[in-house]
């Protein structure tokens, strides 16, 4: 499979190393508009996209693949309030986008006990969630992506919540906390408190390789197809359990 990487940061460098010792073969790398300027041609000739840059440039990004006809599996957050109007663009281009907060595999394993358990807990209203995230320093949106959509799969799973708060506690939302500290490449807790117990899940990334290889998953499985995809899609994972 030729990659081309759209975006060359932390995440892009470890998507290379990866797709490399898979045996695949990095086609091109964009990094900037100069790049664009020069290798746009150079980008029709790979199989797949995988972009991981900033959220100021990402729907550009994802434009220009739709019209180059070429698959674009899009790691950067920060850019769902567009999802609609991006869905729209892909669909009248008949192009292809894989999206994804988080490509562990084991954090969308995760996602599905938790709406999971959202869902059995909706008849218990004695229990009150809460989402809490950890990264590092350099992050640069807050809350995460992975825990809106995990505060949102809650919602979606559980009639008794109408949001997610991030700030100040509002009733009927769920309270996201967001911790920034050393190199901590990601930790998402869910809790459900009552006033005798409590039901805590937690979920662990050691490093990026569990992001770079969900990534390449997700380009093997998605650039044969047209659409708009996710990790719910390629894992075949309930959207919305009963």
């Amino acid at each position: 499979m030729k990659i081309a990487l759209l975006g060359y940061g932390k995440m892009g460098h470890e998507v290379e190393k990866t797709a490399i010792e898979q045996g695949h073969t990095i086609g091109i790398i964009i990094d900037n508009e100069n790049d664009w300027l020069q290798k746009v041609e150079k980008l029709k000739d790979c199989d797949v996209a995988i972009e991981f840059s900033i959220p100021t440039t990402t729907v550009e990004i994802m434009r220009r693949c739709f019209e180059l006809q070429v698959p674009v599996v899009v790691g950067t957050t920060g850019w769902y309030d567009q999802f609609q109007a991006v869905t729209d663009m892909c669909l009248k281009s008949n192009g292809t986008l894989f999206y994804a907060s988080n490509f562990s595999i084991g954090i969308n394993i995760f996602s599905d006990i938790n709406r999971r358990l959202a869902s059995l807990l909706e008849k218990y209203p004695m229990y009150l969630p809460s989402v809490t995230e950890t990264h590092h320093t350099r992050k640069l949106d807050s809350p995460s992506g992975t825990a809106i959509t995990l505060a949102n799969d809650i919602v979606e799973s559980n009639w008794l919540y109408k949001g997610y708060s991030a700030e100040v506690p509002e009733a009927g939302k769920i309270p996201v906390n967001s911790i920034r500290e050393g190199n901590v490449t990601g930790i998402h807790t869910i809790s459900w408190n009552s006033e005798v117990d409590q039901i805590t899940i937690t979920h662990e990334a050691k490093n990026r390789q569990g992001f770079a290889m969900g990534a390449l998953m997700a380009a093997l499985w998605v650039k044969n197809r047209k659409g708009v995809f996710s990790m719910k899609d390629m894992l075949d994972l309930e959207k919305n359990p009963t």
